[in-house]
């Protein structure tokens, strides 16, 4: 399984998985993660996750400032490819990378990833439609 999470805002009210992941190859890339409450991104079953060009802004729990959570023991997640590359960490938010680089993979079908201090304009219009039925959005 290979899923990609681009260009989406995680803010408020949301406590955790976005995403989690079980199992398969995860990119995630130019999303804005503000306010989580315990973490953003979590993974058991060594899935394989990329990290690129999102920004992440911790949130003042001190407990809840690390946006990863390995749902095995350290010995066993250790070995999981979980890596960061551009991503922009504010208000002392933590990634755990683990298992050295990814291996190699065909990026040309990947969503070519923007630094992330190029968030704000890649996710200014993300989020939930204000729709009404017989209506055009």
């Amino acid at each position: 399984m290979q899923i990609t999470v681009a260009f989406n805002h995680f803010g408020r009210g949301l406590v955790q998985r976005m995403p989690r992941c079980r199992w398969g190859f995860f990119h995630v890339v130019n999303n804005d993660y503000t306010h989580w409450l315990m973490y953003a991104i979590g993974g058991g079953d060594a899935p394989t996750i990329i990290s690129q060009g999102n920004r992440y802004i911790a949130p003042p729990n001190i407990a809840a400032k690390v946006i990863t959570k390995h749902y095995a023991e350290e010995g066993v997640w250790k070995n999981w490819v979980w890596h960061t590359e551009d991503d922009l960490f504010m208000n002392g938010a933590i990634f755990n990378p683990s298992g050295g680089a990814p291996k190699q993979v065909d990026t040309n079908e990947w969503v070519k990833p923007k630094p992330g201090t190029y968030v704000t304009r890649l996710t200014r219009f993300s989020g939930t439609l204000s729709c009404c039925t017989g209506k055009p959005c």
